[in-house]
């Protein structure tokens, strides 16, 4: 079962992305297109680098065990912040109700903290 939640993990990941999209090009409703969309790509990218310096597995910064919390943190409670702002609200709900019920699981599986990646 554990397989299961980590593979959720992985996809809820990939939702957020998308979700920093989704809620970047709607931030600045009214706004240029072109501004739009570099804001739309900026955040996915932004939050990918994040991700993978201080988040994922094979992470090349391993010493920070508050870098590790901080950052799934601010790229999972910004994905979900930004769909509510933007006017998803019901999107928001759901991911981020998935993401609090995988990360509570993997947590109590012992498959969720920056000491078993060592």
């Amino acid at each position: 079962m554990t397989g299961v939640q980590l593979t959720l993990r992985l996809l809820l990941e990939l939702a957020s992305l998308a979700a920093l999209a989704v809620g970047g090009y709607g931030l600045w409703h009214g706004g240029p297109v072109v501004v739009r969309v570099l804001i739309a790509l900026a955040l996915p990218v932004a939050a990918a680098v994040l991700w993978g310096r201080y988040a994922a597995p094979r992470r090349p910064v391993r010493d920070s065990a508050v870098a590790w919390y901080g950052v799934q943190l601010l790229i999972w409670g910004g994905s979900v912040a930004l769909l509510a702002i933007t006017g998803h609200s019901g999107w928001a709900i759901w991911l981020g109700a998935l993401m609090v019920v995988n990360t509570v699981w993997l947590r109590l599986a012992g498959e969720w903290s920056p000491e078993i990646e060592r």
